[in-house]
Order: C-alpha cells, then structure tokens, then sequence
C-alpha cells in the first residue's frame, strides 16, 4: 500500500500540467496511465502561443530533436470547391507531434509516474480514495481523455445520451520522394469542410511528417466522407497516390453539448474527460491544458478538504473560461437558409480570416489563461 496527495489518471496534456501545477506547490502527485510513453496519439496537432505561454515552453528546448512547425497561414475551403489562403506576417501556431509533445510535458511534470498501469479499480475509504487496491488518496484527476474511467465513474454514458463527435486521421513519415511531390506547405494547414457542413477535413505537413484526417457529427458517414476527401487530395497531389493509409480513430464531446458532471466529492475530471473541445474547431489541446491549470489551482486552494462545497467552484470556472454546457442559442432563421449562408460565407476572405481562423481555430478573441 501507497499514498499520494493526489493521483492524476491519464498522462496527456491535461493531466502532466496538473500534476506539473501541483508538484511544484509542493505536493506528491502520481500520474497513473495505461500507456508506456512515448506513445501513439492520433491528432491534427498545433498549438497557438497562447498555449506556448501558458505552459511556459522552452521553444529552444523543445525544439531539440522533435518537430515544432511555425504555422504563418491557413488554407480552408468547402468541399472541393475554391479554396481561401489566409495569410499572416507573424507566426500564429506551431505543429507538434502528439507523441513527443505529450511526453515531455509529462517527464517535466516531476510527478511520480506509474505508466503501463491501467485504472482497474477505485472504491471509498473513508475520507479518501483506494485505487487498484495498492494506492490511497484524498484527490483523483480525471484526463484520461474522452473515454476516461474515471469520467465513467462520475455517470458518463460512452456512446448513450452523448453526441461525440468521431473522427479518423493518420500521421506518417514521408520518404524523401513523397517530400518531393506532396504539395502541402509545412507553414499553412488546409482545412476543408465537408459540403453538408457537419465536419471538415485537414492535410498538415509537420516537417517531414504528413497528417491527414477529418471528423464529424455523425460516425455513421464518417468512413465514405473520408475516403472521398483522402481520393480528392490524391488527385491535388497533396497524398501520395497508390498509398494504402490505415486510420486511426478517436472521439470527444464539445463543451456546449458535454452533459458530464466534472466534480464530485475528491473528484476533477480535465480536458476531453471534462468534455471541452471547442465547438467549431473540435481542437481540445488548448481547453485541456487551461482546465488542468485551473483544476489544481481549485485543489490547492482546498488545502487538503476536497468536499464537493470546497471544490464545486471548479465548475464555474469552466462555465467562465468556455461557456456554459448545453448551450443553445434560439435560431434566427430556418436551418437551410443558415446552410445557404454559411456556404456563401466560406468563400469569402473576410469570413475565412475573422471568424474561421481567428475565432474559431486560433480563438485570439480570448487572452492568455493567467493563474491568480
């Protein structure tokens, strides 16, 4: 038997910058995960320099040995129809690679770290939790993304009563020839949107690495509207052709329909597991690195009396950072005009720069998370 001041399951952006947060407050954190790192991680992958100064990233550090791609200009279009290039003077985002950034967030983090061993049991004992059988502890953080079980053991239903949106992608190293041919510019992700307006789809070139992947609402269609925009880039010699790709899967909830509970007696859930990503991007990088800062920050200032009274606020800082779940907003006109509307908007530059890019996938309308 062993104790911990707080154990963190899941090892990904969200749980290493809690425990990251905690640790160097002084407290001992275990980060639990089923998974050896590095490890495999399907994500388009970019951060903006908001996230950057959050997580107070060594860019010169980082850089050694791992991908970080300056991104200066984003592509987006509808369908296969003309698309619009959205250009800047300055860097915007940068390209990461998930297994290596979630790696050294984690060996940073300075927690004690239990990888390769899964959540298999977490039962009460008094004022404290008994996980697997071998581990007590007051605290429990939830990131262990959307299918976390944690999360499961608060009430969350996987695939009832939950609108996930599903996605599919792969990441590959191109050979030198591939490099050669691929006509996607390591600085500017294209985004393309898929003509029913229900997902998009992405090609992003991350140094000698090529993502490619696209999501939407609805799984059923998914593999059909993939297959065809994986045919379309071959033919804009964007993929390489005669390739074969092997897709992997992933899912999340989007903060305004995530109907999850994050907080309970001893209980935070952070990141997917809190079901945050943003809603028209579905990006979730940056809302599970500024949850995970606030949710340590809730527990520090409990002083050890983790009661829902001391830490329900957690969600009220959730609700004032990304708004309110199951948000609805009353439509202002039928939906097919809104479609109608949409469609003629996302030809235009004006739209593509302001709202698609800046509001939606860069969110420069909100400032850097500040811990008080």
């Amino acid at each position: 038997m062993e104790s911990c001041d707080v154990l963190v399951v899941g090892g990904g952006p969200a749980g290493s910058s809690c425990a990251r947060v905690l640790h160097q407050a002084g407290l001992d954190v275990v980060v639990l995960d089923k998974s050896q790192f590095p490890r495999d991680k399907v994500c388009a992958g970019w951060i903006t320099p908001q996230v950057v100064e959050t997580l107070g990233l060594d860019i010169d550090d980082y850089r050694q040995g791992r991908v970080f791609q300056p991104i200066t200009a984003f592509v987006t279009g509808l369908g296969t129809g003309a698309a619009v290039t959205v250009g800047y003077d300055h860097v915007v985002s940068y390209g990461i690679r998930r297994c290596e950034f979630d790696d050294y967030l984690l060996r940073r983090s300075g927690a004690r770290l239990k990888l390769g061993e899964p959540l298999a049991s977490i039962e009460r004992q008094g004022n404290a939790w008994l996980i697997n059988g071998s581990i007590r502890t007051p605290l429990v953080i939830g990131a262990g993304g959307h299918f976390c079980p944690v999360a499961q053991f608060l009430g969350a239903q996987f695939g009832r009563d939950e609108h996930a949106i599903s996605a599919q992608e792969i990441e590959f190293e191109m050979t030198p020839a591939q490099l050669v041919a691929c006509r996607v510019a390591g600085e500017q992700p294209e985004l393309y949107f898929c003509d029913d307006l229900k997902g998009y789809g992405w090609c992003f070139r991350k140094g000698n690495f090529l993502n490619v992947g696209l999501g939407r609402e609805e799984s059923h269609g998914l593999a059909k509207h993939l297959a065809a925009f994986w045919d379309w880039l071959v033919v804009q010699g964007k993929v390489p052709a005669g390739a074969h790709p092997r897709f992997k899967g992933h899912a999340y909830l989007l903060r305004t329909r995530s109907p999850r509970s994050v907080v309970d007696r001893g209980v935070l859930l952070v990141g997917d597991a809190a079901g945050l990503a943003y809603p028209q991007s579905g990006e979730g990088i940056r809302p599970a690195i500024e949850s995970a800062m606030m949710a340590a920050q809730v527990a520090l200032a409990a002083a050890g009396d983790f009661s829902r009274e001391r830490i329900e606020n957690y969600e009220q800082r959730l609700q004032a950072r990304f708004g309110a779940r199951n948000a609805r907003s009353l439509p202002l006109c039928p939906p097919s005009i809104r479609a109608t509307l949409a469609r003629t908007l996302l030809k235009t530059e004006w739209f593509a720069r302001h709202v698609v890019v800046n509001r939606w996938f860069l969110h420069n309308y909100q400032p850097t998370l500040v811990l008080s």
